[in-house]
């Protein structure tokens, strides 16, 4: 879309709170922050709050997630009474089926089975949650993974059929850090436990030291660094 285009070229050298308030002034209540609570969320998270503390935030609960998240999501919920957090479920019937059909741990055995656990628990109750937005919020940066080195700041997400904003997009693991610790911010307690990345209990462990900060995810498989919600599907 030329539009998001120029908006990525006009937000290029802002700062992830002159992002938030442009996106805030341009979308209103079209537009929602995704959240799963990880680092760069939680970064994003208090800055959209102090910009519009009613704002909207979604974040997806698989089922399968770590206790640690439901923690940081309750402290959530109590420090920023005013934000809209929504949170969205996978449909039971599908994960009924998967189940009985594959098994509980059914990713552990192919990465056909891994990728449609994924779609069943993320893919598809993100569609649900972006239905009726114009917009939505990522704590995606570019030195994550190789996927993600040419994404900008405002972008058209072809996916889901609407901009796609990522504030914290050039910032580095240093500056997201810098900002949990000046402003207090609430985190998850296994940052602290060496998970730099944190998805579902059964698919993250901890990484070792000079491993890739996303190698704690999906390790069992070669190379995937990706669950499929921000890699285009044909």
């Amino acid at each position: 879309m030329s539009s998001t285009s120029q908006f990525a070229s006009l937000l290029s050298s802002a700062t992830p709170q002159e992002v938030l308030s442009w996106a805030v002034a341009q979308y209103g209540d079209r537009m929602a922050l995704a959240s799963s609570f990880g680092a760069e969320d939680m970064v994003l998270l208090d800055m959209l709050a102090k910009i519009q503390p009613q704002a909207r935030v979604f974040t997806l609960d698989t089922g399968r997630l770590h206790n640690e998240t439901y923690e940081l999501i309750d402290q959530v919920q109590r420090k920023y009474p005013q934000l809209q957090l929504k949170i969205y479920y996978p449909q039971t019937e599908a994960v009924q089926q998967m189940v009985r059909e594959k098994g509980i741990n059914l990713f552990y055995y192919s990465v056909a089975n891994r990728k449609l656990c994924c779609q069943v628990r993320k893919v598809e109750p993100l569609q649900r949650a972006l239905s009726g937005l114009e917009a939505w919020v990522t704590g995606l940066r570019r030195d994550q993974t190789a996927n993600r080195q040419q994404m900008q700041v405002v972008e058209w997400d072809g996916n889901n059929q609407l901009v796609k904003i990522n504030p914290l997009i050039n910032w580095t693991w240093q500056e997201v850090w810098r900002y949990i610790r000046q402003n207090y911010v609430p985190y998850n307690a296994l940052h602290d436990r060496n998970f730099p990345s944190i998805g579902c209990a059964p698919c993250t462990r901890a990484v070792q030291e000079g491993e890739d900060p996303r190698a704690g995810r999906w390790w069992w498989e070669q190379g995937n660094q990706e669950c499929g919600l921000h890699v285009l599907r044909s």
